[in-house]
């Protein structure tokens, strides 16, 4: 008996309200120790004070698969079906992070598309942190924004299936949602015009510096120019003089070694004739004295 959802709740989804979370988690829940004692015969006002002793979220964990109680009010609230006014109040409250998020999740399971979208959406400005444990028993930062996040684009969350909503591109097209501002596009298009004014006039300095440095070295250019007009008849003079120089020693290079040439091969042929003139004489002498025996 205690485990039957109210007799005048609606059917979600077309179903139970609790068939929302799985049977195998279900009698996990079912069998849990916290469920047992603290969620016993709980009211829509007893829970408000549960849920602000919530301190972290999340849904299954160890090898037993132990529920945690964020995960058994979840289902708690399925049971007894609170109105929605409370489930509004729960997401609106501003001063219990983990009763919001409660709220959020909730509203998620059993709202249509449009309210998850009218409800949920204004969390993104909530920048708090949560504590989420995960299947491994271990805890993680995570902040609201990131977890209405994952409420609205995820498939499954805190180990719940979430039911499928309709995408919002297509309610705004059918105008049935008016498209999202987010909060930080004043701070994006101020910016904007500070960084134009900001590269406008660095395009000015750089502008400027450009033709200082134009200007500069046009400057030494034209001098460097004047002093060459000034100078090129001395330097032509002078490298042509060098030039006839340099062909004058050449020739008597080219002269001087001619004539070593010349006076080498007259010393050679002297040799020669010398050398030679003494072996005729001796040959011509003993054919002479060879006759004459």
């Amino acid at each position: 008996m205690a485990n039957r959802t109210v007799k005048d709740a609606q059917s979600v989804r077309g179903t139970n309200p609790q068939y929302l979370i799985e049977k195998i988690i279900r009698s996990r829940i079912y069998d849990a120790r916290y469920w047992k004692e603290e969620c016993f015969a709980l009211s829509a006002e007893l829970l408000v004070d549960k849920a602000m002793e919530l301190k972290y979220v999340g849904g299954v964990f160890g090898g037993n698969i132990k529920p945690t109680p964020f995960l058994c009010l979840v289902l708690k609230m399925l049971q007894i079906q609170p109105e929605k006014d409370i489930v509004i109040e729960f997401i609106r409250q501003e001063d219990f992070k983990y009763v919001r998020a409660l709220g959020a999740f909730y509203m998620r399971l059993v709202g249509p598309s449009l309210d998850c979208y009218k409800y949920l959406e204004p969390l993104y400005n909530d920048y708090r942190k949560l504590r989420m444990q995960d299947r491994q028993g271990e805890f993680k930062i995570v902040h609201m924004d990131e977890f209405i996040d994952e409420l609205l684009h995820e498939e499954r969350l805190c180990d719940v299936i979430l039911p499928r909503i309709q995408k919002r591109y297509i309610l705004e097209m059918n105008s049935e949602i008016e498209p999202r501002i987010s909060a930080l596009e004043d701070d994006f298009d101020e910016p904007e015009s500070e960084d134009e004014e900001l590269k406008e006039n660095i395009t000015n300095i750089i502008n400027e510096k450009s033709s200082h440095t134009k200007n500069s070295k046009e400057v030494p250019r034209k001098e460097h120019s004047s002093r060459r007009r000034r100078s090129p008849s001395p330097h032509r003079h002078r490298s042509s003089r060098h030039q006839e120089r340099d062909s004058r020693r050449r020739r008597h290079r080219s002269r001087s070694r001619e004539e070593h040439r010349h006076s080498r091969r007259n010393e050679r042929s002297e040799r020669k004739h010398r050398s030679r003139s003494p072996h005729r004489r001796r040959d011509r002498e003993r054919k002479g004295h060879h006759s004459k025996r």
